[in-house]
């Protein structure tokens, strides 16, 4: 049995389908939003923008946060290291000191 798949675009904001649809993004205030629209419908959305896009700056993108480290899992033959190389207050189980853990990678 063969089976046939068909995509029928309509207009999200008529409801009206045509080969003419075309999905539109646009932000607004910290949101981004998508609508399927007619070539018709696209221009009237331009048109009422067009006035605050004409008065308005480009806003620079969010400044990207560096990759965090990966988390060292120390074993106790490490732990045991760092105490007998300068760390005498490690523990046995927990977190470790940042100094503790560049000791163990520039080791």
């Amino acid at each position: 049995m063969a089976q046939r798949t068909v995509t029928i675009r309509s207009d999200d904001l008529d409801g009206k389908e045509g080969k003419d649809i075309a999905s539109v993004t646009f932000g607004y205030d910290g949101s981004s939003y998508e609508i399927d629209l007619s070539k018709k419908n696209r221009a009237a959305l331009e048109k009422a923008l067009a006035p605050y896009i004409d008065a308005a700056r480009k806003a620079t993108s969010a400044p990207r946060r560096s990759p965090r480290k990966s988390s060292l899992r120390a074993t106790l033959q490490d732990r045991e290291w760092l105490r007998s190389n300068g760390f005498p207050n490690v523990k046995d189980r927990g977190r470790l000191p940042g100094e503790a853990v560049e000791a163990l990678r520039s080791r």
